[in-house]
Formats: structure tokens, sequence, C-alpha cells
């Protein structure tokens, strides 16, 4: 993805944030651009000074990529369960810093550990349970390839931490072409 497709969604992003924090109408964004109308999965990722104030994102699309990144900021800003309690604010908008993870196919892997840690994300899955980490996650941690997997076992899918290992527990990876910029107003 070229800078300016970058810059077309991260404005996407910004001006869907603002709309739902203000309670004004989100603009309608879209785009002759093949590349932002291909059908992939995406990640919104909202933080203040480095501290997460909400990540929503989807693995696969029915809809265009510009209008899944309205759809994932959308709910990042106003439906992550995480911070229903804590929601983002409009004091907060000038601090915010937007973050798009736009998605690869996931590719089932039957050797977890051939994770390319900072390069590939993990969905790992096990009956109705399931959780993910983006590859930013364990460069931001510093987490060891088992510590990377386990720590998704148990903190997001809600499993044994070393049900990653269990050949009835599935382990997908997918990669990320991941960018952001601070919020701008528009």
């Amino acid at each position: 993805m070229n800078d300016v497709q970058k810059e077309t969604l991260l404005k996407t992003a910004c001006d869907t944030v603002k709309a739902v924090i203000t309670g004004r109408p989100i603009p309608k964004h879209e785009s002759d651009d093949p590349q932002l109308n291909v059908h992939c999965g995406c990640f919104v990722t909202l933080k203040n000074q480095g501290r997460l104030r909400g990540c929503i994102g989807q693995f696969t699309s029915e809809i265009p990529l510009i209008e899944l990144v309205v759809e994932m900021a959308k709910a990042s800003v106003a439906s992550d369960p995480r911070f229903l309690a804590d929601p983002v604010t409009s004091d907060e908008l000038e601090q915010l810093d937007i973050e798009i993870s736009v998605l690869s196919p996931l590719k089932k892997t039957d050797e977890p550990l051939s994770l390319r840690l900072g390069i590939d994300g993990i969905y790992i899955k096990r009956g109705c349970a399931s959780g993910c980490f983006l590859p930013q996650v364990a460069a931001e941690t510093g987490w060891s390839k088992e510590e990377f997997l386990s720590y998704c076992c148990a903190h997001k899918a809600g499993l044994a931490a070393d049900a990653w290992k269990d050949a009835e527990t599935e382990v997908y990876l997918f990669t990320a072409d991941v960018f952001s910029s601070p919020f701008k107003e528009t």
C-alpha cells in the first residue's frame, strides 16, 4: 500500500472517530482506487499517549477495505468492551494516535513456533474460545514465541497457557501492513 492510500485510510478513520465522539453523522468515504476496495480484514487501534483506548477488527470482509476501516474505527471508539465504562472523549481527540493494520488472509499452521516475531500475528481458536494478537504486539512487549502464544491463549482466548501445543487447538498466522498517525482534525 502506498503513502497516499495509507493517508486516505487514516483520514477515513480520523473522520469516523471524530463523528462518533461528537455525535455527528459519519461522512461517507469511497474510492476508485482498487487497493482501497479489496475485501480483506483490518484492525483499527486507538491509543492515547501510548495507552490503548480501543482496538477492534476482523479477519475477513464482505465490504471494501475503505468501508471496513469506517466500521472498525466506529467500533473501536464506541464498542470495544474493555473501554465501555471509560469511553474515549472529545477532550482526548488531540492526543489520539490511530493505527490501521491491513491483514493478509489467515493461514493455519501445525507448527506454531514457525511464527516470525514482529512479522506474524496469531489467531488461536479452540471450540468457541478464540483470541488474537496483531504482529506488533510481540515487538511492543518483547515476548518470546512461546510467551506470545501462551499469553494469547491465557489472556485473550481464556484457554490454558499451553493450549497452543494441543492438536485440538487451531493456530493461524497472518501478516499485517501497519501504519499510524496522530489524530488529524479535518
